[in-house]
């Protein structure tokens, strides 16, 4: 199982770090993290996805809660949130070929930001799915470099306005 956690921590040295040896000290895979200044610049919010089975997963949130620096913990619902990954990719392209990264690229709204004599770079933002079905898509061609951000998520407004009731 695959949980996303949304962890609002004070912004300063050595948090990041903190937060991270707690899943090192017990042992926890981390599968991708982000961290950023959100709309306070006294906060940082980082995006945790981490795998386990629902006891592990519950005892990774409760842990995150008594950390010093941690203001909010957030378990975010593929399905009542807004997730997102930006996505870095070389390929070897000869000449003859360009057209067809070009078509895959526009297909998935990529954006081809270089080309050398033999690469292209792209970058592209999607949710999870979006990115893997991309990078199948471009299978075809040798990849030189790749570098992935890793998922940065946010509730999903409409999702939760639904389920508030006015008084």
């Amino acid at each position: 199982m695959l949980k996303v956690i949304s962890i609002l921590v004070r912004n300063h040295p050595g948090v990041l770090s903190h937060v991270a040896g707690m899943f090192t000290r017990r042992a926890y895979n981390i599968e991708t993290i982000a961290a950023g200044q959100t709309e306070n610049p006294e906060v940082t919010r980082i995006t945790i996805t981490v795998s386990g089975d629902e006891a592990v997963l519950e005892q990774v949130t409760k842990q995150l809660r008594k950390l010093i620096d941690v203001i909010r913990v957030r378990d975010l619902k593929y399905s009542e949130s807004i997730t997102r990954e930006l996505v870095l990719l070389t390929v070897y392209v000869s000449m003859d070929k360009r057209q067809d990264v070009m078509g895959i690229a526009n297909t998935f709204g990529a954006t081809i930001v270089d080309i050398s004599e033999k690469t292209m770079t792209l970058e592209f933002v999607g949710n999870r799915r979006k990115i893997d079905t991309i990078l199948h898509a471009l299978e075809g061609f040798k990849t030189k470099e790749l570098a992935r951000t890793g998922i940065v998520a946010l509730p999903l407004e409409s999702q939760i306005e639904q389920h508030r009731t006015l008084l």
